[in-house]
């Protein structure tokens, strides 16, 4: 009836039945120790919002917490409201929930840490939308890393050093938005994760990403394919890069819907050939990318699909950011001896070299 969101209709109704039970109309104040900031909601100088700040940060009184003590922690609640924001007021609840009762913080931690959930939901659009709630030592894992991710976008430290004062103004002048930036750092850093020593989390085996395509449209490089346990649509372009990384097994069919093969094992750089090209390369080859080699995928400079080869020569690295580039945008890496080059489309720019970021390697060329 109002147009407000189901939450504010709930805590609207819960602070109106306190305002109403501790005004009389009932045979018994339920929260006495509230009176004073019920009243101020009755008299409609105090937000619902507010209300319900003070309440949960307050909590209810137990053997180390008498009610008159929370009475008065709210009455000087009450007097700050009026000049600091509803997240401050919360805090400043909590803080003092905190100085009454030492003694309840581990179990109020404990609780806060059994209603922490992340929710991954199918949507009709195929994006997939997700819903969380993070506990207060999951939130300072998440969120510093996602504030190292996009700080220059939102203000952030100033930087004296040239090379954070470089990567500052990259993330100032990317055009993803910062939502966008903050959401390919968290997939980054799972990327990452999986490709290290994850066991514990996720079992004995990375998990393969299944690539769903028809061996007429991989070897015409057309049509398009399909992510295992995702409904969209995806480009050919997106085929070929998940072919290039490692881990990424493809499913083929023929036109008859018969299973082909299920990937080769040559195809893939295995770990040993995954820690040489990294020694040489030091990380993502594009120039002025600071991934590191941990960040970054091995891309085949032929594509398997065209007959490419995986040895090391045939491989180079790129972050995922620059992987998608090539892939998506006619982008190819050529070869000639020991030097890697990246050609543009004609229309965008020239052809520019790649550049390893391996210092020991560049030692070893200075003295060849």
């Amino acid at each position: 009836m109002t147009g407000s969101t189901s939450a504010e209709a709930r805590r609207l109704v819960r602070v109106g039945t306190l305002v109403a039970q501790n005004s009389g109309l009932f045979a018994e104040p339920a929260e006495p120790w509230l009176q004073e900031v019920l009243d101020a909601a009755g008299s409609g100088s105090l937000s619902a919002d507010a209300v319900d700040a003070i309440r949960s940060g307050l909590g209810a009184p137990n053997d180390q917490v008498a009610p008159d003590a929370l009475a008065e922690a709210a009455r000087t609640l009450l007097a700050q409201s009026a000049s600091v924001s509803i997240e401050n007021l919360a805090a400043l609840a909590r803080q003092a929930r905190d100085e009454l009762d030492i003694a309840g913080v581990a179990l109020r931690e404990q609780e806060l840490r059994g209603a922490r959930y992340l929710r991954l939901t199918p949507r009709h659009d195929g994006m997939t939308g997700i819903v969380g709630v993070l506990d207060p030592e999951s939130a300072a894992i998440v969120v510093s890393a996602i504030d190292a991710a996009t700080s220059p976008r939102r203000g952030g430290p100033r930087f004296v050093d040239p090379d954070d004062v470089a990567r500052a103004e990259r993330i100032i002048n990317d055009d993803r938005t910062t939502e966008q930036l903050a959401l390919d750092a968290l997939v980054e850093l799972v990327d990452v994760a999986m490709r290290g020593d994850s066991a514990h989390v996720l079992g004995a085996k990375r998990p393969a990403v299944r690539v769903f395509v028809t061996q007429k449209d991989l070897d015409a490089s057309e049509g398009f394919g399909h992510l295992e346990g995702q409904s969209i649509a995806v480009s050919m372009e997106t085929i070929e890069r998940h072919a290039c990384d490692g881990g990424i097994i493809p499913i083929l069919f023929n036109e008859d819907g018969q299973v082909l093969n299920l990937g080769r094992d040559q195809r893939l750089h295995n770990r040993r050939q995954r820690i040489a090209i990294a020694a040489r390369d030091g990380g993502c080859t594009v120039p002025g990318c600071d991934r590191p080699a941990s960040w970054s995928e091995v891309h085949h400079i032929v594509p398997w699909s065209e007959g490419g080869s995986t040895d090391l020569a045939d491989g180079v690295l790129l972050c995922r950011h620059h992987h998608m580039l090539l892939h998506n945008n006619g982008w190819r890496i050529g070869r000639s001896g020991s030097e890697y080059w990246m050609y543009p489309p004609p229309a965008i720019s020239k052809p520019f070299r790649l550049q390893t970021k391996s210092p020991t390697l560049r030692r070893l060329l200075h003295y060849a």
